[in-house]
């Protein structure tokens, strides 16, 4: 059992999730009230259901979700863990990184977060991202990523 202490990530990565999570709840809120408005089926057979629905992807689930998510960046690997329904606790050894990416989509962008991405050697898992970090920090945790893997390929 890993015991590196967990860092949490940014608060803003709740925001994210929260915007990511409107994008399937107010499709489905317009759609229960137009069926609604129709009346082709009685009331409160949609809406209800599209509104518990809403609740659960802008409320719910991102908070559950936050919770359940945090990294820990040793010398020589970073571990990601995530999951609350499904736990998935992966430690990425520096020496297996090929290259690093740092991505940031538009609502990451509008909250000044960012994803580090490590590309790994293999074919099972060969990338691990780790959203929700500040910009700032994942460009630093990049540089000292990079750092070790260019001491590791130079046999300092």
């Amino acid at each position: 059992m890993m015991t590196d202490e967990l860092t949490q990530l940014h608060p803003s990565h709740r925001t994210a999730m929260m915007i990511e999570g409107a994008f399937v709840a107010v499709p489905l809120l317009v759609a229960g009230i137009v069926l609604e408005i129709v009346g082709l089926l009685p009331t409160g057979v949609v809406i209800v259901p599209a509104a518990l629905v809403a609740l659960w992807c802008l409320g719910w689930a991102p908070m559950r979700r936050y919770r359940h998510k945090g990294f820990a960046l040793a010398e020589d690997r970073l571990r990601v863990v995530k999951g609350w329904l499904f736990h998935r606790d992966t430690v990425v050894p520096f020496g297996r990184v090929q290259h690093i990416d740092v991505i940031r989509g538009p609502v990451e962008r509008m909250l000044g977060l960012s994803t580090l991405v490590l590309h790994t050697a293999g074919s099972h898992n060969s990338s691990v991202a780790l959203p929700g970090l500040l910009d700032s920090d994942a460009q630093s945790m990049r540089e000292v990523i990079r750092s070790h893997i260019t001491r590791e390929t130079e046999g300092v």
